[in-house]
């Protein structure tokens, strides 16, 4: 079969197109924008792209047009398929439909950490043998790539709680039909198209709705929001995770680079786990990944051991380098309570030397919107100094900040903004970038300008 994918370029449409051609079908796809890395790595899997959405498309003559989120009523193309009456179906339908169907599914949703937990998910189970398939919205360090069609019977999926499509206003992971599903969290999110946290708390409803009797929902103890979902229904096994759950950690130990503990289910110890990803939420995605894991057949013993030697992933406190004392790391984070989180992990990972100087630009659509502006201050308040941008922003994140005083700046001007935070990082410190974007490549811009300070002053020092 040849299928189209519109708005191939995003990292659920890509992996789609990626899972399509290891499955056998002949793919090609458009988006507005077609860049590496997902251009160079959907063209090495021998998938033609065009760029924009031409409507001489339509002489492709493809089996299927597959729709992505990004396209919306009034894209040329798209009205083009419409009034042509051709055969379309949105990302995660055809998903669910020619690869899902039949398989065990394992589905990760939440608002934060679904791709961390996913790829743990996703290495626990290679690990023991099972060569799951998955999608996954970011890329994990241990496979060379974010999605793949899997030999064995399980499938992992990062489930996002975003719309389907513009035709499809159900949640993407309406569709997945989990056998097991992992509820991390749940907040008030993507204010785009969610009017209040109720209205999130019923897809999540939705979701437990296609959990079989057979299957398990994995969530923490102590989320009230959870509460409610699961007090509107539940037809399956549920284990809980943290204090008060099943599943709890104990006898912490917090190192520089890891932390260790022991994994206890119903007060019964299983083994002792050792986690390179620091902070609490990540031992908190653990616990989860070893339940699910437990479900689908892995002893947790071999979960346990697995997960020591998982290596991350991408653009989670991922260090993009070093220059002059100074390292610069990145982060996804863009949600207040992520942001305050990834600091808290940073800091527990730092074990108290040297400070963080946190740089946060307010991308996604919920963060310009304004909605979570009054959090902004108590989500930075952990790190030492904190530089925003402001770029494009309706509101002020001057008032935002207001009450962080002069621990915390607002830039209009990237440059500005990156030789304010060179003139105030000193060797030690550990810059911290948080956006869900290119953030205008400001890590090598920094770094840049890292190494040229170091350049001068060891200049200056011959020179004396």
């Amino acid at each position: 079969m040849h299928i189209h994918i519109l708005g191939i370029c995003g990292t659920f449409m890509g992996g789609i197109a990626a899972i399509a051609r290891q499955a056998g079908h002949r793919v090609t796809g458009c988006d507005a924008n077609v860049y590496p890395p997902m251009s160079d790595q959907l063209r090495g899997l021998g998938i033609d792209l065009i760029e924009g959405y031409e409507v001489d498309q339509l002489a492709l003559h493809p089996d299927l047009w597959v729709i992505g989120n990004v396209v919306s009523r009034g894209n040329p193309l798209m009205e083009a398929i419409l009034d042509a009456r051709e055969r379309f179906i949105s990302g995660p339908q055809w998903l669910a439909e020619q690869v899902l169907a039949g398989r065990w599914v394992l589905a990760l949703a939440g608002t934060h950490g679904k791709t961390t937990t996913a790829s743990m998910l996703a290495w626990v189970l290679d690990r023991a043998g099972l060569a799951p398939g998955f999608l996954i919205g970011g890329v994990p360090v241990g496979f060379p790539v974010s999605a793949r069609l899997g030999e064995g019977e399980h499938f992992v999926i990062e489930a996002d709680e975003y719309d389907t499509a513009f035709f499809d206003k159900r949640s993407k992971f309406v569709h997945y039909r989990p056998r097991t599903a992992v509820l991390n969290n749940l907040e008030f999110d993507h204010a785009d198209i969610f009017p209040d946290l109720a209205a999130i708390e019923t897809q999540f409803h939705h979701l437990v709705r296609t959990v079989p009797r057979s299957g398990l929902v994995v969530r923490p103890a102590d989320s009230p929001a959870l509460d409610r979902v699961i007090e509107r229904g539940l037809w399956s096994a549920l284990e809980t995770t943290g204090a008060g759950g099943q599943w709890q950690v104990d006898d912490l130990v917090e190192e520089a680079d890891a932390s260790g503990f022991d994994v206890l289910f119903e007060g019964r110890r299983l083994g002792r786990a050792r986690l390179a990803a620091a902070g609490e939420h990540n031992r908190a995605n653990a616990l989860a990944v070893i339940a699910a894991a437990r479900h689908a057949g892995v002893d947790p013993a071999l979960a346990i051991e697995a997960l020591a030697s998982f290596p991350g992933v991408r653009r989670r406190l991922e260090i993009r380098g070093e220059a002059d004392g100074v390292t610069v790391i990145d982060d996804f984070a863009h949600h207040p309570t992520a942001i305050a989180t990834t600091i808290a992990g940073l800091r527990a990972r730092m074990g108290g030397a040297g400070r963080i100087l946190a740089v946060l630009e307010p991308r996604s659509n919920t963060m310009k919107l304004g909605v979570m502006r009054a959090a902004l201050a108590g989500s930075l308040a952990d790190a030492d100094l904190s530089f925003c941008y402001a770029g494009s922003l309706d509101w002020s994140p001057r008032e935002a900040l207001a009450e962080l005083g002069a621990r915390a700046s607002v830039h209009e001007d990237i440059d500005a903004m990156v030789a304010a935070i060179v003139a105030a990082a000193a060797a030690g410190d550990r810059i911290l970038v948080m956006s869900n974007g290119g953030f205008q490549g400001i890590h090598g811009r920094l770094l840049d300008a890292l190494g040229e300070r170091e350049r001068r002053a060891g200049m200056a020092g011959r020179g004396s």
